[in-house]
């Protein structure tokens, strides 16, 4: 039952219909029996200072944020973890006594995926896309110990952007090559793939895949954000080829356990935020 002692958390955004956040994280507090309810709330983009000290009047205790207010929600907080701070964009904010801190667990979530299979320590990894995804997992997994970053992307100047800021904030061992020639000799010898472009997201299902079969090879380790559908065009080529595979869900639920234990202090069951997703 809700009622006046109710903490409320959720998630801002535009849109904010076809969040599943509300589902994992309503069905772990119920199950820890925490008196806390996770919202969805359609900020606009020139609503957003006026969501943030809202909420401070509200005595809201945290928010997700979304596209597209990932970057632009950083005018309006009082601090940022380390990881918002490099990586340059926030999806989760704390309020605690009129003071709000930024974080960022995009990152966090996508390295905890990968890591169900295999450590990011000492490998070489290449990334697909350069946009706001893109920034989040290249800064962790640079954080994280991988050895060598490749980001290959349709637009150069983008991927270079990015490139510039990792080398310059992490002294990073990065490069960036093209989505042809460039990226098949760099996956010769990579260890882990990850794709950040939203190619082959629901409803374009059928959209065909960047990479196909026989530019893989079976030693390799293929992570696709994409979470809807579950099995991408990508993790199909990439299971032609004998690659392992990792689907979007577990970055999703991986960045939302992290921000629930953010604002909550209690780490939340995997299995909870699964079955939620799953049902």
């Amino acid at each position: 039952m809700i009622t006046g002692k109710t903490n409320v958390v959720g998630v801002i955004g535009d849109p904010v219909e076809h969040s599943m956040s509300p589902l994992m994280h309503n069905a772990a507090f119920k199950y820890l029996n925490l008196d806390y309810i996770y919202v969805p709330f359609k900020v606009g983009s020139n609503e957003l200072k006026s969501a943030i000290d809202g909420a401070k009047a509200l005595n809201i205790k945290g928010l997700n944020v979304t596209i597209p207010h990932k970057t632009e929600v950083i005018k309006y907080l009082d601090s940022l973890d380390k990881s918002a701070e490099l990586i340059g964009a926030v999806n989760t904010v704390k309020f605690n006594d009129n003071h709000t801190t930024g974080h960022n667990t995009d990152g966090i979530g996508a390295v905890k995926a990968i890591e169900e299979i295999s450590s990011v320590k000492n490998k070489k990894i290449i990334i697909l896309g350069a946009g706001g995804a893109s920034r989040a997992v290249s800064f962790q997994i640079l954080i994280d110990g991988a050895k060598e970053l490749v980001i290959a992307n349709r637009t150069p100047e983008n991927a270079l952007e990015l490139q510039n800021d990792l080398t310059e904030k992490l002294n990073a061992d990065v490069k960036c090559v093209d989505l042809e020639e460039g990226l098949q000799n760099e996956l010769l010898d990579a260890d882990i793939l990850i794709n950040t472009t939203p190619i082959g997201m629901y409803p374009n299902v059928n959209q065909e895949p960047l990479l196909k079969a026989g530019m893989m090879h079976e030693n390799l380790i293929v992570n696709d954000l994409v979470y809807n559908p579950l099995k991408t065009g990508l993790l199909k080529e990439a299971e032609k080829a004998g690659a392992k595979t990792i689907s979007g869900i577990k970055m999703l639920i991986y960045q939302g356990m992290e921000s629930f234990r953010i604002w909550s202090g209690v780490n939340p069951p995997l299995e909870v935020f699964w079955d939620a997703l799953d049902k």
